[in-house]
């Protein structure tokens, strides 16, 4: 039968997962495979699994559950494997590169950050900081009927925008790498010019976030920033 799999653990970790149920409907129970100095929590695999918010709070549970005890290596919702046989080899066959991950992770947690700026407000501050672009809007306003100058225009406002939001997300990331083990950057979407990924040791936590909290303050309100964390450090693992 498959095996739905929660997380990687050293065989030595405290597992206080009693009144903690799996994934599924019924909830599946709870228990651990063993792989040489290696442990995986695992439980038997629904038959349809789908993201949904029982599931993924108990998967979220079983993963803060074993954090608050120690260092883990949390995977992913949805991660399956054929039996506990096949974890019980990769866990063994990868115990080296899996031991040292766990040394990477040893008392850090994820801070997830996004960041928007409104586009209006980049807009006009591009209209006011650039020449060209304000000569270029004000002939547009005047009522000049060359046909190139909307393009001309709106070429030269993407690749201000462009440079602008990468010279700021790299500002914002160099301000908090210093408080952070590692950093993990990842496609944006939508409004967003930054979404990072930060592994914080938990003794640097309040400094981060602080430092995350004066950023925005600085920047004003034109920005829409969201932390999300502690987090399991997913991107890390």
């Amino acid at each position: 039968m498959a095996v739905y799999v929660y997380a990687i653990t050293a065989a030595t970790h405290p597992l206080r997962l009693d009144d903690l149920n799996g994934v599924g409907d019924p909830p599946a129970q709870l228990r651990t495979v063993q792989g040489g100095i290696l442990s995986a929590v695992v439980s038997d695999a629904p038959q349809e699994l789908r993201a949904k918010r029982r599931d993924v709070g108990a998967h979220q549970a079983v993963q803060e559950r074993l954090m608050a005890d120690g260092t883990v290596l949390p995977l992913r919702f949805g991660l399956l494997a054929p039996d506990d046989d096949a974890v019980r080899t990769v866990l063994e066959e990868n115990a080296e590169r899996y031991t040292e991950r766990l040394a990477a992770l040893e008392g850090c947690a994820e801070y997830h950050l996004k960041a928007a700026q409104d586009e209006d407000a980049l807009l006009r501050q591009i209209l006011q900081e650039s020449p060209e672009a304000r000569r270029l809007n004000d002939d547009i306003r005047a009522g000049h009927n060359n046909p190139d100058l909307p393009l001309a225009l709106g070429e030269l406002v993407a690749n201000e925008v462009q440079a602008r939001q990468e010279a700021l997300a790299a500002a914002v990331i160099e301000a908090l790498r210093p408080l952070a083990r590692d950093e993990r950057a990842s496609q944006t979407a939508g409004n967003d010019f930054l979404n990072v990924s930060f592994l914080v040791d938990r003794r640097r936590e309040d400094r981060f976030t602080a430092t995350e909290k004066n950023l925005a303050a600085e920047l004003g309100e034109d920005f829409d920033w969201r932390l999300r964390g502690p987090l399991p450090p997913y991107s890390f693992v």
